[in-house]
């Protein structure tokens, strides 16, 4: 894992802007700690900062290979989950390896295949190839989107980078919102427009998508893999069967690692699962005891309270898994006070406003994890595709015309300055219409089994990306990789295609799942109900959010208090959060984390200088 960068202007000699190029590679120190290039020809600029986790010595970036007499220079972030398969079949043209790493894997399967790479291509990336022969720019980001490329095009060139913090390392790149990126931080926020990075000018290559640039025709992108709806015809049985096989299969690719790897445990369905089959294969391998980590917060178990989100804590069923495994289990106690502190760390982090204490608490997690591994394993996207979140289950909400995580406009708005914001409601309502219309189904499928689809379309554009940029930017701040084995594209492109009454058997959430891991995984986890991720429920926190948030709005120079409806913001502050009449974004932002999120605003437009335009 790493964080890349390139620069590609044919009107200018980059070679004279070694000042900037520095400053561009040193905003990804954090992506890139274990070491750093710099590919540097008059018209073109390819950056890297490595994070070591396969091949120290022959996994260096920028790499160049040669074929025939053509060169060809890559950058990349990510992992291959399939390198050997994909050596094995490059091998047999023809081509010889110098060393193990997926980067000279992936930069040779794009000399043999170009574009049409991708197709083979089993893991999570964004890379760029600049081909030296004929000064042309390939880039692509992985199906899903777990690692991120953000770009700049202007009218002679072309910036991309990891982090949008890289972009605005370069002096061309600008730190202006407009009404636009007003919206997508007040009504979509902490979520986020695929495709859009908030900055005027700045976009992002959505997953799936690959781009082309030269002098000749400019930018061009283009889209190489989207879910397809198809007949579903496996029986239980059988879909428990290959559930299981995906599964199973994903978790194990994902254990490869020259450095040592632990893995996320919290006591669901989805870490216990990773965390046993990675055990299983520790121990069948010779390589001992898996370590696993959990997260808390300072005296939760005196101030927790059950609900119907959260019906009980973690820490009887993490006993379960440790003991039942054989696990050496790590539990990070969190301090209330630095969640506050550290809402700073997550907008630099992020680059944007963000989950709030939910970003932080996992960035201050990461940070103890990384002072014993570099790698680490993850149950994130399940329950996008499985059907694990309450909207998946409740009929009023499956069948409410808008984001079932954000039911309420009229709170967004509410808490705005009047007249800031234009066309505000219709901005929302067309990318939550193109989102639900861009689903495939059956000419045959029911109402339900079509909203399903809807729903995973929602849930995989929307949520899934907002959990999986704060998974990638929280950890690779602290300099840890987290690998998603269920965003392995094979198991999303089953689960899409699976019938909601199998999916949802037993009237669960992610009830095939369970069924697949009957006699694997104790009965106590499999039937345990869904718990999200731990936040704090110290009052604690609570007080200093209120003390921040009030200081802010008390700061006649705060850029925050010029957008907001400053009355408003003072009675959800006096009322401890409860004037909220529902949650700001799922159920783990309510109250506290929304003064946070506006915290993070106040935040972030004073650290990038932010100039509403």
């Amino acid at each position: 894992m790493c964080g890349i960068a390139g620069w590609i202007d044919y009107n200018r000699d980059l070679r004279s802007h070694g000042d900037i190029i520095n400053k561009m590679t040193n905003t990804m120190i954090r992506r890139g700690p274990d070491d750093q290039g710099i590919y540097l020809e008059d018209n073109v600029c390819l950056m890297h900062r490595r994070l070591i986790v396969i091949d120290p010595e022959n996994g260096k970036q920028p790499m160049t290979l040669e074929k025939g007499n053509a060169g060809y220079t890559i950058v990349y972030n990510g992992e291959l989950y399939n390198t050997d398969e994909l050596r094995n079949e490059l091998s047999a043209f023809g081509y010889s390896f110098r060393g193990h790493s997926d980067t000279e894997v992936l930069l040779t399967a794009f000399m043999h295949w170009g574009e049409s790479c991708l197709e083979k291509l089993n893991g999570i990336y964004a890379f760029g190839v600049w081909n030296e022969t004929s000064k042309t720019l390939f880039l692509a980001r992985d199906r899903m989107g777990v690692k991120p490329l953000f770009l700049y095009t202007y009218p002679d060139g072309v910036i991309f980078s990891s982090e949008i913090k890289t972009l605005l390392a370069n002096p061309l790149v600008k730190p202006r919102v407009d009404n636009d990126g007003l919206k997508e931080i007040f009504l979509l926020g902490p979520g986020r427009t695929s495709g859009k990075g908030v900055i005027k000018g700045v976009s992002e290559l959505k997953p799936g998508e690959y781009l082309n640039y030269n002098i000749r025709t400019g930018v061009k992108i283009r889209k190489y893999w989207s879910l397809k709806a198809n007949e579903h015809t496996d029986d239980i049985n059988a879909t428990a069967e290959k559930v299981r096989y995906l599964i199973t299969d994903a978790v194990k690719r994902q254990l490869v690692s020259d450095v040592p790897l632990c893995c996320f445990l919290s006591g669901g369905l989805d870490s216990s699962i990773i965390s046993k089959i990675a055990s299983d294969k520790y121990l069948a391998d010779g390589k001992g005891k898996l370590h696993t980590y959990s997260v808390n917060y300072i005296d939760n178990r005196k101030y927790f309270e059950r609900s119907i989100f959260q019906p009980d804590s973690d820490e009887q069923y993490i006993r379960v898994m440790v003991n039942g495994i054989g696990a050496h289990h790590h539990e990070v106690m969190l301090d209330n006070e630095d969640l506050e502190k550290h809402l700073e760390d997550g907008v630099i982090a992020r680059d944007l406003p963000g989950m709030a204490d939910v970003d932080t608490s996992l960035l201050l997690f990461c940070r103890e994890i990384k002072k014993g591994f570099t790698v680490a394993v993850s149950g994130e996207c399940a329950d996008e595709i499985f059907g694990g979140y309450p909207w998946y289950h409740n009929r009023d909400v499956i069948f409410k015309d808008t984001f079932p995580w954000s039911q309420s406009l009229d709170l967004r708005l509410g808490i705005l300055r009047p007249g800031l914001l234009t066309d505000g409601e219709e901005y929302v309502k067309q990318l939550y219409s193109d989102t639900v219309n861009n689903a495939d189904t059956l000419p045959d499928e029911g109402e339900l089994e079509v909203r399903m689809r809807q729903m995973f379309m929602l849930n995989l554009e929307w949520f899934m990306q907002t959990l999986l940029d704060r998974k990638d930017r929280m950890s690779m701040y602290n300099g840890l990789e987290v690998r998603v084995p269920f965003c392995d594209h094979r198991l999303v492109e089953y689960a899409y295609n699976m019938p909601w009454d199998m999916k949802s058997l037993y009237g669960r959430e992610k009830g095939i799942v369970r069924e697949a891991m009957k006699g694997i995984l104790p009965d106590k986890i499999i039937w345990r109900k869904k718990s999200p991720y731990p936040k704090t429920c110290n009052p604690m926190y609570l007080n200093a959010v209120k003390a921040s948030l009030n200081k802010i709005l008390n700061d006649i120079n705060s850029p925050l208090r010029q957008l907001i409806n400053r009355q408003k913001v003072q009675e959800i502050i006096d009322s401890d959060g409860k004037a909220l009449t529902m949650p700001w974004y799922g159920q783990l932002m309510t109250g506290a984390q929304l003064m946070a999120y506006l915290i993070q605003v106040d935040i972030w437009m004073r650290t990038y200088k932010i100039e509403i335009i």
